[in-house]
């Protein structure tokens, strides 16, 4: 009996220190999304926006920069996805791989020279709420010479990571107006999706 007790005693200790080992190579599940995640995400954001506007730098540099920040902040994958639309489920692996590319950095130019028009002034995360299944985080532009207005940041885990997925700016929604604009692009190239990815890096 002694020796079957020592026996199931050392088996234990050693599953504990296996189990012990194991987790402490496994990756730790991520902590669920909430209010204060989301809304520490988009404050980081907004830091970073600030500070390249702040910057002086050359319009060129300041899109480089705009373009690390989208990376580092968006759900580029799911952006350019939903901006493709319909036409994505057709495409190769090789060809939502350029097309993202190519998309992140025009959308990055784009909406680059959009916060360059707020240079002197400023941005400032105010709050942030649960909308269904994603969160809501509000901030205010205030420009000189200009009524302030917001600034709506969609936040979502899904993708694994926490990470915006939408911006709206005075009432324009980022997905639903590149949506319509890539889907006339593309109908202007009969569907072809390698050249439209030419033309976005081209703009």
């Amino acid at each position: 009996m002694a020796n079957n007790l020592v026996l199931i005693t050392r088996r234990g200790l050693v599953l504990g220190l296996a189990g012990g080992a194991l987790a402490s190579v496994l990756p730790l599940p991520a902590v669920a999304l909430n209010a204060d995640e989301a809304r520490r995400l988009i404050d980081g954001a907004v830091a970073d926006v600030n500070r390249i506007i702040d910057s002086g730098k050359s319009e060129s540099a300041m899109f480089s920069d705009f373009e690390r920040l989208f990376v580092k902040y968006a759900d580029v994958p799911t952006i350019a996805r939903s901006a493709l639309g319909v036409a994505a489920r057709g495409a190769s692996k090789a060809q939502l791989s350029a097309f993202t590319k190519a998309f992140q950095g025009y959308i990055s130019r784009k909406y680059g020279r959009r916060f360059r028009e707020f240079i002197g002034g400023r941005i400032e995360v105010t709050d942030a709420r649960a909308i269904k299944s994603y969160y809501e985080v509000i901030s205010v532009a205030t420009l000189r010479g200009e009524s302030p207005f917001d600034l709506r940041w969609h936040v979502s885990d899904k993708s694994g990571q926490s990470r915006f997925f939408n911006i709206i700016i005075e009432g324009v929604n980022m997905l639903a107006s590149e949506r319509t604009e890539i889907g006339a692009l593309l109908d202007q190239r009969g569907g072809d999706i390698d050249a439209l990815v030419a033309d976005l890096n081209a703009i």
